[in-house]
């Protein structure tokens, strides 16, 4: 028998579930192995049964498909014949279910403790399939471990970051403004004063002021920090120049929930939680 003469593997299935068989057999094709499916090998008008028994010493595994439409012609004696055939000569007989199989049928008994391919659940399916057919294990791709960007705690004025990042990665957001506020004194040197002036402010280090706003919208997923209320500030009329507008700040105040009853909401009944509006904190100590 010639090498074109000479099948990979027997794929044993339901006639109602052949078009995702023959889907396989095809990507088996381009994997450059062999399948014996019945569409492809059967001249027509000749039985399927001396066909195969020609075959059957040469084809060197077979594939076992189950459906959605049930158990297919393996059950008939002639199938668990040819079946039995490959168990005696070692070859392996691999069980598949297909991807619209409802649940696990029983095999029978020769069958049984046969490890299963699983195309329902399995991403890895056809690579395990290959496998079983041809006894090479495929080269398993390590799984990419996501990328986790560290927090940048830079400071132009050597302040520590981390517990104003500690206390925002764990939701707490009261402790956190308090902290945001003690880290600001000392990036301006104003921790004796306790208070930050309009100098303080319009000098205040541009890399600390990056710092602790990119800590407050990573951890608060967009919703708080420094530029999501310099965008609002400037939605409502605002202008970035260190001058101070009474209606664009009365309106701003409006927009992030700081005003109470027409009045610029206390540092008291800020609301620490995520729930709050848009830019509601940091609050740093508003008043």
């Amino acid at each position: 028998m010639s090498d074109e003469d000479q099948f990979d593997v027997f794929l044993c299935h339901n006639s109602k579930d052949k078009p995702e068989v023959e889907e396989i057999a095809h990507e088996l094709e381009k994997q450059g192995i062999k399948p014996w499916l019945d569409k492809w090998a059967l001249r027509p008008g000749l039985a399927w049964q001396s066909l195969l028994e020609e075959q059957i010493e040469n084809i060197k595994s077979a594939a076992v498909f189950v459906g959605s439409s049930g158990l297919g012609p393996w059950q008939s004696t002639e199938m668990r014949a040819f079946l039995n055939e490959f168990v005696e000569r070692g070859c392996p007989v691999i069980p598949v279910l297909l991807r619209n199989t409802p649940q696990q049928p029983k095999l029978p008994i020769f069958l049984r403790g046969h490890t299963w391919v699983d195309f329902r659940t399995d991403t890895e399916a056809m690579e395990n399939l290959i496998w079983g057919i041809t006894g090479k294990q495929p080269e398993r791709k390590p799984k990419l471990q996501p990328v986790i960007q560290a927090d940048d705690l830079s400071s132009e004025k050597g302040v520590n970051y981390k517990r104003l990042r500690d206390l925002l990665a764990a939701g707490k957001w009261k402790e956190a403004d308090e902290e945001t506020f003690a880290v600001m004194l000392k990036a301006s040197s104003r921790e004796e004063e306790d208070w930050l002036d309009r100098e303080s402010i319009n000098n205040f280090p541009c890399t600390d002021l990056r710092t602790i706003d990119q800590l407050w919208v990573k951890y608060s997923n967009g919703r708080f920090g420094f530029s999501v209320q310099k965008k609002i500030y400037l939605s409502v009329g605002g202008k970035a120049d260190g001058e101070y507008y009474q209606e664009a700040w009365e309106k701003f105040g409006d927009r992030v929930g700081w005003k109470v009853k027409g009045n610029l909401n206390q540092y008291g009944i800020v609301a620490f939680k995520t729930s709050a509006p848009e830019g509601h904190l940091p609050g740093v100590n508003n008043s």
